[in-house]
């Protein structure tokens, strides 16, 4: 009925090349071109060493694109600690200004106050690019640590006492900090239900490899945001 429709309104072949193409999709995939926000499905596979903000970046753009909604602009929920000459970059200030909306279509945070402060980020919206529930506790394995370097007001740790691993370029020594995306750790406290700001990774190899992040319930997984 569509193809009919469009075949017979040559003035308007291109907008009804885009519902043809709406309409072959499916709902789903509709959704997720609309998606604003998810926890990557995977990570880079190299620890917490990921290629530093760029790299992370490039990480989020790349399952974004994969799911549809490429034509964003995608950013890491991440933060770096002051180095030298060069300032610290806030995970708040990278990631535009809402709303934010998960590959379900379900708002998650209406702007970066929100979203800092009375968000809807739970274990059933803090989904993928692809729409699935990550692990968290009491799952095999737990994957719910999640990578962001940052307090929970969403800005970086003073220098000093590492919480970047070395600004995502170690994959051995240092630490990250990490949130739990199910909002839920050992227990009741604040950071253990903290999003962004839960706890340091650790670990025999370092505290960045792969299998220290995979050790306290992690993989090595980010927060990516459509800047517009």
């Amino acid at each position: 009925m569509i193809r009919t429709r469009c075949l017979a309104a040559t003035a308007a072949s291109f907008a009804c090349a885009a519902v043809i193409g709406l309409a072959s999709v499916g709902p789903a995939a509709a959704q997720q071109a609309g998606m604003t926000f998810f926890v990557t499905s995977q990570g880079p596979g190299k620890g917490a060493d990921l290629g530093g903000l760029t790299g992370a970046d490039a990480h989020c753009q790349a399952l974004a694109q994969a799911t549809g909604a490429g034509a964003k602009t995608w950013r890491a929920y991440l933060s770096t600690q002051a180095e030298g000459s060069t300032p610290a970059v806030n995970a708040r200030d990278r990631i535009g200004r809402g709303p934010w909306q998960n590959a379900k279509g379900v708002v998650i945070a209406k702007d970066v106050e929100d979203l800092h402060g009375t968000n809807n980020l739970t274990k059933q919206t803090a989904l993928s690019e692809k729409g699935d529930v990550i692990n968290g506790r009491g799952d095999t394995p737990n994957r719910h640590d999640v990578l962001t370097g940052s307090q929970p007001d969403g800005r970086a740790f003073p220098p000093g006492e590492d919480r970047t691993c070395r600004n995502w370029t170690s994959g051995t020594q240092g630490a990250a900090m990490v949130g739990h995306s199910d909002r839920t750790g050992l227990d009741e406290l604040p950071p253990a239900k903290s999003w962004n700001s839960s706890h340091p990774s650790r670990g025999p190899g370092g505290g960045c490899t792969q299998a220290d992040l995979k050790s306290t319930g992690g993989d090595g997984l980010l927060y990516c945001f459509a800047t517009n």
